[in-house]
C-alpha cells in the first residue's frame, strides 16, 4: 500500500505520516503550510518523516487543481489538511475556510474519480454537531453546526458522500473530537497551558471552566483513522472518534497540574463565538465497525504532551543559544 496524506505537517497529520512509515508504508505527503500557525513548527513536525526513504513531501496547495497525477501510485488517501479553528472561521476569513475545506475536498474528490478502488479518508469535526441535545452524542444526531468552521466540515462531509453515492469512491468520513497530545497546534488549549506553565503565567480559560470535552489523545486518532483505511467493506460513515469520557475544562487544569505538580493561576474570559459548551461522542459505531477503542486516559496523554512540551523548548533555547 502508497498512502497519500494531506495536511502531513499538521498536527494529526504529522503522527499519521510516522505511524504509516514505521509500519513501512511508502507516504506521498502533501502540505501547502498556509498561515493558521507558524511555518517553522510545522517543519520541525515533519523532521522525523523526512529520515524516511520512503516518505516523499510534494509542497501542493489542493485547492489550486491539478491533481490527479498525486493519487497515481496511491492506494488510499487521508484527508487531513484543512483550515482548522472555530474562532477565526467568522467574518472575512470564512472565504479561506470555504477554499481550503470545500473547494480543495471537492478537487482531490474529483482526482479521485479517475483512480477506481482508491480508499478516501476523510477527517472531519464533532464541530458539525454543534451543542447537541444530547449526550454521548451518537451518529444519527441531526448536525447544527455553531460556527463557520463546523458548516465547512459539513460541507465537506456531504461532499464525500455524494461522490461515493455517484462515483463510486469509497469514502469514510470521521469526526474527531477535541484531539490532543504532542505538537498540538499551538492556539489549542493544552498547547497555550503547557507553554503558559512553562514561561510561569497564568493560563486563560474562557467562560467559568465548566465547558466539557470528549478529549481525545492523537495516537488513538491514528489507529482510528488507519482503521478506516483498512478494513474492506466499511461503510462511509460518518462515524465518532473520541475519547471515552466527558471531562470539564477545570477538571483537566486539574489533571495538568498533578502532571506538573504544582498550582496553576487561571484568569478567566469570555467565551467566544461558535465555542459549544458541551461535547461528547458516543462511539459504538466505531467500536462496531473500526474496532475501535481509545487507549489512551487524559492523565498520561497529558503527561506525554506536557514532556513533548518540555523537550521541544529545551531545544529550542538549546538551538538559540549555539546559534
Amino acid at each position: 500500500m502508497t498512502a497519500l496524506v494531506t495536511g502531513c505537517a499538521g498536527f494529526v497529520g504529522s503522527h499519521l505520516t510516522e505511524s504509516l512509515l514505521n509500519d513501512g508504508i511508502p507516504v506521498l505527503g502533501i502540505d501547502c503550510f498556509n498561515d493558521n500557525y507558524a511555518r517553522a513548527q510545522k517543519l520541525r513536525n515533519l523532521e522525523r518523516a523526512r529520515d524516511w526513504d520512503a516518505f516523499d513531501f510534494v509542497p501542493v496547495d489542493l485547492a489550486r487543481g491539478n491533481l490527479e497525477e498525486l493519487l497515481l501510485e496511491c492506494d488510499v488517501v487521508f484527508h487531513l489538511a484543512a483550515e482548522p479553528g472555530v474562532r477565526q472561521s467568522w467574518g472575512s476569513r470564512f472565504a479561506t475556510y470555504v477554499r481550503n475545506n470545500v473547494e480543495a475536498t471537492q478537487l482531490l474528490l474529483e482526482a479521485a474519480c479517475a483512480h477506481p478502488g482508491v480508499r478516501f479518508v476523510f477527517a472531519s469535526s464533532s464541530s458539525v454537531y454543534g451543542q447537541a441535545e444530547r449526550f454521548p452524542t451518537s451518529e444519527d444526531t441531526v448536525p447544527m453546526p455553531a460556527s463557520p468552521y463546523g458548516v465547512t466540515k459539513l460541507a465537506a462531509e456531504h461532499l464525500c458522500h455524494a461522490y461515493r453515492a455517484n462515483h463510486a469512491i469509497e469514502t469514510v468520513s470521521l469526526r474527531f473530537f477535541s484531539v490532543y497530545g504532542p505538537r498540538q497546534r499551538p492556539d489549542m488549549a493544552f498547547a497555550r497551558f503547557c507553554d503558559a506553565v512553562l514561561d510561569d503565567r497564568s493560563i486563560s480559560v474562557l467562560g467559568d471552566g465548566r465547558q466539557t470535552r470528549d478529549f481525545t489523545f492523537v495516537a488513538d486518532v491514528v489507529r482510528a483513522t488507519r482503521a478506516a483505511a483498512s478494513i474492506p467493506s466499511l461503510g462511509g460513515g460518518p462515524y465518532n472518534i473520541g475519547g471515552g469520557s466527558r471531562v470539564s475544562l477545570m477538571d483537566a487544569v486539574g489533571i495538568l497540574e498533578s502532571v506538573v505538580g504544582q498550582r496553576i493561576a487561571v484568569e478567566h474570559r469570555d467565551p467566544e463565538a461558535g465555542d459549544v459548551h458541551d461535547t461528547a461522542a458516543d462511539t459504538a459505531l466505531a467500536a462496531r465497525e473500526l474496532r475501535f477503542r481509545p487507549q489512551t486516559t487524559l492523565a498520561e496523554g497529558l503527561a506525554l504532551q506536557f514532556q513533548s512540551a518540555v523537550l521541544e523548548r529545551a531545544v529550542r533555547e538549546s538551538a538559540t543559544l549555539t546559534g
